[in-house]
């Protein structure tokens, strides 16, 4: 029965998201319209079991009533419709209509509600610009998901379940009352405005806090994962102590919206009890009152007592019902700000793929600066022919690593086309474009899984043969066969920790390169794929990396200019312009800047007077 309840609703829909509208209803619907029907029929078995409760009140002041006056001998068979009916609606009616409310809301709502949301929320962010990543913390974007799932879900069942619930009950209770004696009523309405009153000025200043208070949780988990992320960073310059001041510093602006947070549900919980005390007096009092001037019987006085008790409990839960709904639309609010942002690179609507068959790139007045009006790459034609190899040189920000970027269109052009094979790149969708481009970048990085899947991530699928012969390949495949993780995982099964922490730099840098080995790509960019290893390293598979480049269009980024020597075609770029353009030796009879760097560079790497 639970596995039936659990499948009707699919936690992980095979639509593609798209951008979550920025209004807060909307943003709630986009997640919640493929589960209407389910939280219709909640708030249906809500408002039958809240209508049952109250009629129970009306049935025990009945009884009451009877009790007090009925005659022994014949109370059973004079009554015994009415109690075989409430029997049928207390051991039969209101267990089976909270089973299964219980049922629908833990198992068809509770858990599918928050996945559908992280998963639509995941997918739509791993779509988004690279720029996106570069201005926020990880571990806060990952907040938002998690925030977002859960305040979504909380936001809209409380709605529901309070809405629906002080309806049926609340008017449901003071129509019973207001039946027995209308006086004993007015004091229920009375109550109802202070208590909206109550509500009305402290719930919108508790919600501008919690919302407050999500961004200040998210900024705390950011800045807390950030440490852990550059943990190596932090070890090397002795500067715990400062990460330790830079985490208090958010952790301190937390506490600082916990604080007034916490005041204001002391003052609130003061009010409630003030409130609900003089109800209980009211009703009470005016309850002895008309029983003793004969207008009303013990029964109604029994069920006027026993609403406004009940009430007393129930405002109280009101009360944190909507303070969380508060809290937690807050939450929402803060994390739509992150999620609902547009990507700044998108795939047109008719984009088709990119056929590549044979590897001309051509660059026509190529424009991109960051957004500003001029600054890295203003004008820049370059055509690469079919299989050419060619090294790219400058000084720092000369433009090489954002001629890499655009390329692979991480960023959109501000003016200009790239086209590859006569198809303009804008015009094709990103992941057919950097399937046919094999990148090994100078910074590294590898997921937290293990060196096979790492490997294999290349193609996304390949089998153990296929891994093993791109490590050899890439001079990897003996020191793999000596690593062991924590858990006891060995070899290609060992996981290599978040960002591939803990192998060296060049085992990172072997692993990737065997990665495009696999991938083998009919484009490949190499941006200092050989930096992060030792010259007898370097040597062992730079003859591999030749065979690598074999019948493709390469680019290759470099500042140690002896690992590009040997390429078709040097480019040397200044200020995002091509200064020079030749063989080696064409360079170095030329006189220029690539000359003045080979002359000046030590160890085989580039030095300049600016420090790049």
């Amino acid at each position: 029965m639970f596995a039936f309840f659990e499948k009707l609703v699919e936690p992980f829909p095979a639509v593609e998201p798209k951008q979550p509208p920025q209004g807060l209803l909307a943003f709630c619907w986009y997640f919640t319209k493929d589960l209407w029907p389910y939280l219709l029929a909640v708030s249906v078995l809500v408002a039958f079991v809240s209508g049952l409760e109250v009629m129970l009140f009306g049935f025990m002041g009945n009884v009451v009533d009877w009790l007090s006056s009925a005659n022994r001998e014949t109370f059973l068979s004079e009554e015994r419709s009415t109690l075989m009916w409430m029997s049928f609606v207390i051991l039969i009616a209101l267990p089976v209509l909270t089973l299964f409310h219980s049922i629908v809301l833990h198992q068809t709502i509770f858990g599918n509600y928050p996945m559908i949301i992280r998963w639509q929320a995941h997918r739509y962010l791993l779509g988004q610009s690279f720029s996106f990543y570069q201005d926020e913390f990880a571990g806060r974007i990952a907040t938002k998901v998690m925030q977002a799932s859960l305040g979504v879900r909380e936001a809209v069942l409380k709605i529901l379940d309070v809405m629906v619930y002080v309806v049926v009950y609340f008017f449901g209770g003071m129509i019973l009352v207001a039946s027995f004696d209308f006086w004993m009523a007015a004091p229920f309405l009375i109550w109802l405005g202070v208590y909206s009153l109550v509500l009305r000025y402290y719930l919108p200043r508790m919600a501008d806090i919690s919302k407050r208070q999500a961004d200040a949780r998210s900024l705390m988990t950011g800045r807390i994962v950030d440490s852990y992320t550059n943990i190596m960073t932090v070890k090397l310059f002795a500067h715990a102590g400062r990460e330790t001041a830079y985490a208090k510093d958010a952790m301190e602006s937390f506490l600082e919206t916990v604080h007034p947070q916490m005041r204001y549900a002391t003052m609130l919980n003061m009010w409630l009890n003030l409130i609900n005390s003089l109800l209980l007096f009211t009703v009470g009092a005016i309850g002895i009152w008309s029983w003793l001037g004969g207008a009303t019987s013990v029964g109604a006085v029994a069920v006027g007592a026993g609403l406004v008790l009940r009430l007393n409990g129930m405002s109280h839960w009101i009360m944190w019902e909507l303070s969380g709904m508060f809290e937690h639309i807050g939450m929402v609010q803060d994390a739509m700000a992150t999620i609902a942002q547009p990507s700044k690179v998108l795939d047109k609507p008719d984009a088709g793929k990119l056929a590549v068959s044979k590897g001309e790139i051509i660059i026509d007045h190529m424009q991109f600066n960051y957004g500003k009006d001029s600054g890295v790459i203003d004008d820049l034609s370059l055509v690469i022919a079919p299989g050419e190899k060619i090294g790219v040189v400058g000084r720092s920000g000369a433009g090489k690593t954002t001629l890499m970027n655009v390329l692979l269109r991480l960023y959109d052009l501000e003016g200009g086309m790239v086209a590859i094979d006569g198809q303009d790149i804008a015009g094709v969708t990103q992941d057919s474009l950097r399937s046919q481009i094999g990148v090994v970048t100078q910074d590294t990085s590898l997921l937290h899984r293990s060196v096979a899947d790492n490997i294999a991530y290349g193609i996304g699928e390949a089998s153990r043969d296929q891994v093993i012969a791109a490590a050899k390949r890439a001079s990897a495949h003996e020191f793999i066969l000596d690593l062991e993780d924590p858990k006891g995982r060995t070899g290609y099964d060992a996981h290599v920790g978040e960002r591939g922490v803990k192998l060296s730099g060049g085992q990172r840098q072997r692993i990737a390169i065997a990665r495009v080995f696999l991938k083998d790509a009919p484009i490949l960019i190499m941006d200092e794929a050989t930096s992060a290893l030792d010259s007898e390293v370097e040597a062992a598979i730079q003859e591999n990396l030749f065979d690598l480049m074999q019948g493709k269009t390469v680019i290759a980024i470099a500042h140690r200019l002896s690992t590009i020597s040997a390429l078709d075609r040097l480019v040397v770029l200044d200020q995002g312009k091509i200064i020079e353009e030749g063989s080696h030796g064409e360079l170095i009879k030329q006189g220029g800047l690539y000359a003045d760097l080979w002359n000046r560079q030590s160890g085989g790497f580039i030095g300049d007077a600016s420090g790049g």
